[in-house]
Order: structure tokens, then C-alpha cells, then sequence
């Protein structure tokens, strides 16, 4: 192994495989046990000296290259054929280096639903709150209770820019109540408030500083450029173990280290389940299709895929000021942002320009709903599976252009533009993650399944969102009186008015949240479609754990960074507990 690099051992104690959100906080807290050795794999570059994983406002520039996995996913039936691009980040503290720096945990009552012991709640909620050091503003009315001071991820709240300022007033007016921290205290599914950045003093925070800067330490290697191929799994006394993991360098070389005690799968919900497959663990017929031995038959893996679909509405405004577009887009503005954030770590891009959010319960907009009325409900919960302690939807918003690749008409000209974006929670559609050969190099096969539930509920509610949303702007208090139109100028949805006028628009432009999950999902024995237990253990393999938000066996109505940490905190402890 010494000729690979200069200090990789034959084995160590714990290997993780996946040097992202999640793979990141587990390597860290394992390491704290100095007598404990950890090998990180990575299939991306160290962070170290990427300078846009640092700048929150760089964050576009890790795609389309080889700091993107460069996911594309299959034509969606839901979505007028469309391909979406599933970008995520492919470097040492993965997408946590590259997303919308956005703190918001969901509502107690989604982890809950989960009915897995440990898993409720209030013991995840302090899980995600273990990882965090918050950072408070004067201004910020913060719920002190459910923010953590001691962890290692920076995160703090956010000055908003004049626009936000008026689409809060216009949320307030429109029956969505101020709440300054409901995204962290996770109470209340129907106001608007704050979301919290996971950055301080102009630089993102990330799953990476779990185990660089103050927290590197000796006993975590950390192997970049190496792209995980599979598990080893041998017979252990009639019993199968994991004992190793093998592994391809970035010339070709291919090492296999020895894991005396565990190894912990933490790819993501795109990579995970295809080092399973690798590894032999998976659907039987499909494993087959690649000349692999099936050493465990597994159907859950890859299965059971869900997102958060997005919507984005654009608004043009003349009045100058309010928005941000003036530090990136009107002449050589940008160059002069880039400036300030290198001399100062201030401005423009040392935060991300995401601006006013919300979260919404549609139950009386829908009640004229044929689908919604007809659709079959549990006792107490709407047809998407909700309570009313559950928002249906999080609205939230852009001080200026700017989105996806595909959103690159940008308002030059001293033009002015923001946006308001519905998000849809408790998704009924369901996609997959495949395996497109024996190469570890190739990305997975992704089927998103977007807008493709039996019912239509997806759409219907989604659509309905999107109405609303435009009411707020087009209606609402602070925005009403500044609103040109659309933009661009050829689009014009800021005069829809029904349902039915906003599905086409949905199913057109509906992307990704970028909250892929599931798709090695928790669950209990009894459940086969399960992959693993409340212990993050691989069915029929000993030894062997998945440790990311692909163990999220239903979508909570949040963002899945602040979830990423808090699987990684619980992992960490179930390890160190099994291994006290």
C-alpha cells in the first residue's frame, strides 16, 4: 500500500466511503477516540484549495466539471421529457460545499413518521443541533433552545436585501404570520420567517471542517481522487462481514485496504446504493444483469428514490435598489464583488441570495379539488400523508436572477428581477437509482420519477402552490406595486390565476431541490423493501453501515443539509457505542 501514498496503512480500524456531508461528520467524531484509526475515501480533489467551496457565491462554479459527479437524469414522463442535471458536489465535503447553505431542519413530526426507535423527533432535532454552532445577529429573534453552540458547523443568520424586506410583508398580508426561527425550532407548518446559513464571517462552513482546519487530525487519513468500487464481504464463521473495502486511484491503480472493525458507506442517495450493487448486495435480477454474484437479495436498493420539486417564478421590477442584481450582473459589477470577498470576505459572494421563506397548509385552497377530495386518506392526515403539524409547502425566494444552468437569461441592462419558488413536501411520486456497469468511475442511472404518481396529487398540489406564491407577489402588501411582470418578458405567469392555468407551467419547468434520498432505506425487519435498521446496519452483512440521507426512508419537508449532519452525529454515536 506504501507505494500508493505515503502514509496508507494495509487496514484501519473504520473506513468510510464518501468523503461528503455525512462521511465527513462521522470520520470526525470517530477520530475522537485517539486510539481509533479512520481511512476517508473521496472520489473528488481535498477541498483545501478550492476557492469556490469557501466563497458561498462560487457556488455554480463546482458544476459541469470534475468537481460534479455530472448526474444527468433519464427523460422524465412527468415532466414533458425533460432532462434534468443533478449536480452535486464531488470533493471532500461534497454538496455541503456547493448548496444553498440553508439551515432548515423540517418539523419534528416528519422524523416521527419514520416510527423508528431512536429516530423520533426530538432526539433528531438534537442531533442536527449537536453539529451546529450558532451564531447570532441583533437583530434575529432566534429560538435559543433549538440551536447548538458547540459544534463544528458554522451557522448563522442571514441580512436580507430590501426585496425580501417587502415579499415577508407581502407573506405577512397574504396569511403566512411572522416567525423569525420556525426552520429551526420546527413547530409551526403556516408562517414565514428566517432561514439561517451554514456560513460565518463571509466563508461556508462544510461537512470538511469535521476534519481539516482545527480538526484535522492524526489519526484520519484522508484518500482523495479515489473512487470507491465495492465492499469486500467474506464468509465470517457461516456469517457474511464486510472486511474491507476496494478502491481505484485516480492512474488506474486499484488497492484494497482491510477494515478491522467497520466500513461505512456514505456515497449519497445517487452513489450509495451502486457500492452496494457493486459489493453484491442488491435486487438479485438486476445484479445478474452485470455478471455480479448476489451475496445478499436486497430489492430496496436503489428503490424508493424521492426529491423535493422546485418551481421558479421569475419577476421583473423597475425600481432600483431593492434587489441584488446590481452587484453581479450590470457591468463590471461582479469583478468588483469578487474583489471585496478576497480583501474583506464581505458583500455579494459571501452569501448565497437566497432571501424570504415560508411554509404553507393548502388544505383550504384545495378543498375545491376533485383529485385532492377523492384521493384516499389515513385518519388525520391529508392525501399526501400530513398532518396539520406538516406544511404542505416552503415558498422561498431570490433577491436577484438566478438558478439552474438553464436560468441564464440574466437581467444586464440595469434591469431588476427576484423570484418566489414553491417547493413541494410529502411527494407521492417515486424514482430509482441504478447501476450502469461494473465501472466505479460512471455515474449511477437516475429515474427520478418527477410527477409521476397514479393520482396526480403531486402536480395538483404543486400547481396549487405556484398559485399561491404568485398571489403573493402579484397581491401581496410589499410586492404589489412593484412588479413589471415576468421575466423573461415572454413569460406570463404573473397573470395566472387557476390551477389549471399553472400545471403546464409546472410540469415545464419543475426542477430539482437537489434532496435526493432514500434510497437505502431504514426500516424494520418486516419491511423488505428495508436496506437497513435503526442502527444504519446493512441487512445480512455484519460490519457493514450506510450513513448519508439515503437511509431516509420518507422525505421530510426541509432541506437535507441540516438532516445530512444529524445522520452523521447519530451514525458516529451507534458506532462508538457498538465498539464501547
Amino acid at each position: 500500500m506504501g507505494s500508493y501514498s505515503p502514509t496508507l496503512r494495509s487496514s484501519y480500524d473504520f473506513i468510510i466511503c464518501g468523503g461528503g456531508t455525512a462521511g465527513c461528520v462521522v470520520a470526525g467524531r470517530l477520530a475522537e477516540d485517539k486510539n481509533a484509526s479512520i481511512l476517508l475515501i473521496e472520489a473528488g480533489p481535498h477541498n483545501k484549495d478550492l476557492e469556490n467551496t469557501h466563497m458561498v457565491g462560487g457556488w455554480s462554479q463546482n458544476f459541469d466539471k470534475e468537481t460534479d459527479w455530472n448526474i444527468v437524469a433519464e427523460k422524465g414522463s412527468g415532466i414533458d421529457g425533460r432532462q434534468v442535471k443533478l449536480s452535486r458536489g464531488k470533493f471532500l465535503g461534497g454538496s455541503s460545499g456547493c448548496n444553498g447553505t440553508l439551515a432548515i431542519r423540517g418539523s419534528k413530526q416528519d422524523y416521527d413518521d419514520w416510527g423508528m426507535p431512536g429516530w423520533s423527533g426530538e432526539e433528531f432535532f438534537n442531533y442536527m443541533k449537536k453539529a451546529e454552532s450558532f451564531q447570532n445577529k441583533p437583530w434575529f429573534e432566534a429560538s435559543k433552545d433549538s440551536h447548538g453552540y458547540k459544534g463544528h458547523l458554522g451557522i448563522e443568520p442571514y441580512d436580507l436585501a430590501p426585496i425580501s424586506d417587502l415579499l415577508i410583508e407581502s407573506m405577512v398580508s397574504k396569511g403566512l404570520p411572522l416567525d423569525h426561527d420556525m426552520f429551526s425550532h420546527g413547530n409551526n407548518p403556516h408562517g414565514c420567517g428566517h432561514a439561517p446559513r451554514t456560513h460565518t464571517d463571509g466563508l461556508r462552513t462544510t461537512g470538511a471542517d469535521f476534519v481539516t482546519k482545527k480538526n484535522a487530525r492524526n489519526n484520519i487519513e484522508i484518500l482523495t481522487d479515489a473512487h470507491v468500487d465495492k465492499a469486500i464481504i467474506e464468509n465470517d464463521n457461516g456469517s457474511l462481514r464486510a472486511t474491507g473495502v476496494r478502491a481505484v486511484l485516480a492512474d488506474g491503480t486499484v488497492v484494497e485496504v482491510k477494515a478491522d472493525k467497520e466500513v461505512i458507506i456514505s456515497g449519497g442517495a445517487y452513489c450509495s446504493p451502486n457500492i452496494l450493487n457493486r459489493s453484491g448486495i442488491g435486487a438479485k435480477d438486476e445484479l445478474e444483469k452485470h455478471g455480479i454474484t448476489t451475496l445478499v437479495d436486497l430489492p430496496g436498493v436503489g428503490k424508493n428514490l424521492m426529491d423535493h420539486l422546485i418551481v421558479f417564478m421569475f419577476y421583473e421590477t423597475e425600481k432600483a435598489g431593492l434587489t441584488t442584481d446590481h452587484l453581479a450582473y450590470h457591468g463590471d459589477a461582479l469583478a468588483k464583488s469578487y474583489q471585496l470577498w478576497k480583501d474583506e470576505k464581505k458583500g455579494f459572494l459571501s452569501t448565497f441570495p437566497f432571501g424570504a421563506f415560508a411554509y404553507a397548509r393548502l388544505d383550504d385552497r384545495l378543498a375545491d379539488s376533485e383529485i385532492w377530495k377523492s384521493a384516499p386518506r389515513e385518519e388525520g392526515r391529508d392525501p399526501m400523508g400530513l398532518t396539520p403539524k406538516q406544511p404542505n409547502i416552503e415558498f422561498f425566494t431570490t433577491e436577484c436572477y438566478g438558478g439552474p444552468k438553464q436560468y441564464a437569461d440574466f437581467p444586464v441592462d440595469n434591469k431588476h428581477t427576484f423570484s418566489m419558488i414553491a417547493e413541494l413536501f410529502g411527494p407521492r411520486s417515486r424514482g430509482s437509482v441504478s447501476l450502469p456497469g461494473k465501472d466505479p468511475k460512471t455515474p449511477p442511472v437516475v429515474d427520478t420519477g418527477y410527477l409521476t404518481d397514479p393520482l396526480g396529487l403531486d402536480l395538483e398540489v404543486l400547481a396549487e402552490a405556484c398559485r399561491l406564491g404568485n398571489e403573493i407577489v402579484m397581491e401581496g402588501k410589499g410586492t404589489k406595486d412593484i412588479v413589471k411582470g415576468s421575466w423573461p418578458a415572454d413569460l406570463t405567469h404573473h397573470t395566472y390565476s387557476t390551477r389549471e392555468d399553472w400545471k403546464p407551467y409546472v410540469k415545464k419547468h419543475a426542477t430539482t431541490c437537489y434532496h435526493a434520498s432514500g434510497t437505502c432505506a431504514m426500516g424494520k425487519a418486516s419491511d423488505p423493501m428495508s436496506v437497513v435498521d435503526e442502527k444504519l446496519a446493512v441487512r445480512g452483512v455484519k460490519g457493514l453501515r450506510v450513513a448519508d440521507c439515503s437511509i431516509m426512508p420518507i422525505l421530510h419537508g426541509g432541506h437535507t443539509q441540516m438532516p445530512a449532519y444529524g445522520i452523521g452525529e447519530k451514525a458516529a454515536d451507534l458506532i462508538k457505542e457498538a465498539w464501547a
